[in-house]
This record gives structure tokens, sequence and C-alpha cells, in this order.
């Protein structure tokens, strides 16, 4: 049987990776060149993800691993920072008129026909959804990017896209409360609310939550967190609750 050949460490491609997407974002200057980057950084991003996995299932030194989660959490960071800028290219381009403000689902009428939507412009309305709350985020607690990535780092925790999304979230929470007692202007004055778009965002954003945890630990480690018997049955009624409501959006959705 011919061995397998081993699996290259990624890690050593990392800092070129890195440099490469935040040169990139630095000497953006249209929204294409931004996409550019975010998805330079998403390269890395995954490829530090990768190589702090490989080390961990090779017992590697603590040291190694850790580097690999700095490397993460840069590549987070640039991400994070394109996606802010994003957001703010695509608002501006919606107030100039340039782009449907509603993401091309509503109809357009003959004097707009040529008016690009944001699939066309190559954004997903969850990805504009996620960008306004990082800058939304960033505008109400300065910083609040690289701190939580330097606080899991300072916790040996993996610096991933659903912990700082959390903290982002709520950040974005805190800012907005306020801001909308006291007036009605904000990041993005002519953003109109869109409940049914915020519950699809809502339920993306979990599926890809729960998605990562699971890859990230497995089936054993996740079964070992429960203390006893009784939380592990509300769980699993949760559980059976939530994959009821799936299977019922995910017919709904492929019958579309």
């Amino acid at each position: 049987m011919t061995a397998l050949a081993p699996i290259p460490d990624p890690a050593p491609i990392l800092p070129d990776l890195i440099d490469r997407a935040a040169t990139m974002l630095a000497g953006a200057k249209t929204a294409a060149e931004v996409l550019e980057a975010r998805e330079a950084a998403g390269l890395a991003y995954d490829t530090a993800k990768r190589a702090a996995r490989l080390r961990n299932a090779k017992g590697a030194h603590d040291d190694l691993v850790a580097a690999a989660h700095r490397a993460q959490a840069d590549a987070l960071e640039i991400e994070a920072a394109a996606k802010r800028r994003l957001a703010d290219e695509y608002d501006a381009a919606q107030a100039r008129g340039e782009v449907h403000r509603h993401g091309g689902q509503m109809p357009r009428d003959v004097a707009d026909h040529n008016i690009p939507s944001a699939a066309e412009l190559g954004m997903r309305r969850d990805q504009i959804h996620d960008a306004r709350q990082l800058r939304d985020a960033e505008a109400a607690e300065p910083g609040i990017v690289r701190r939580t990535l330097d606080e899991r780092l300072a916790h040996g925790e993996e610096p991933s896209r659903a912990a700082l999304r959390k903290m982002v979230v709520d950040a974005a929470m805190r800012g907005l409360r306020p801001q909308r007692r006291k007036s009605r202007r904000g990041p993005n004055p002519i953003h109109e609310p869109n409940p049914a778009f915020d519950a699809v965002a809502a339920i993306d954003s979990c599926c890809e939550r729960i998605t990562e945890h699971f890859d990230q630990h497995g089936v054993d480690f996740i079964l070992s967190g429960y203390v006893d018997r009784p939380m592990l049955t509300r769980s699993i009624a949760k559980m059976n609750r939530g994959r009821d409501v799936l299977t019922t959006l995910l017919e709904a959705a492929n019958a579309e």
C-alpha cells in the first residue's frame, strides 16, 4: 500500500498571506478592491485556522499553536476592517442611487433597470448586514474588534469568527439602542428596517456558529459538556425543535 504523503504545515506562508491582505486593503481605492482584500484576509484566516488545528493534532508546543492563533487574529482584524469599509461603500452607493436599496429583491421600475443589485456587485445581503454590524460596533466602542481578539488570545482561546461576531453584535446593539432614542440619524440614515431580512440573517448566523463549534470540537467533546442527564434531556429537546424548524425552512426554501 502506498504511504500517504504527510500534510504540509501551512504556517510558514501565513506572514506573506497576512501582509498581502493588509497591503491590498491599505491600497484599495474601489469597492471591488476592498472585496478582493476581504477575500485575501479570509484566505489567511482559513490557512491560520488549519495550521492551528494541524499543530493541535500533532501535539505541538503551545507556543506554536499560539502563533497560529495570533495569525488567525491578525487576519480577522484585516477582514473586519475590509467589511467596515464595504459597509460604508455600499451605503454611499445606495445614497447616490448606484445600487438598489433592497439588495435587488424589490421589483425594478423602468427608470432604474440598469442599477445593479447587491448580488451583482458580489455581496450577499447577509454579508452587508454583517458588515454594517461591524461598523456600528466599532463606532459604538472603538477598538472592540482588536480587544475581542486579544482577549481570546490572552485566555488561550481560538480567535474565531463566531466569537468575534457575538462580541461585535453585542457592542453594536449597545451602541444603537441609545442612538435610536436620541436621533433617527446614524451611520446609514437611508437604511430601512427589514424584519424579514433580520430573521434570515439571525438564522444564518446561528447555523454558522453551530457548524464552527462542531468543526472545532467534534461530537465527543461537545457531549462531555453535559453535567447530568436532565441537562442532556433538555438539550435534546431543544435540538429536536431546532432540527424540525430547519427541516421546515429547508423544504420551503428548496421549493422556491
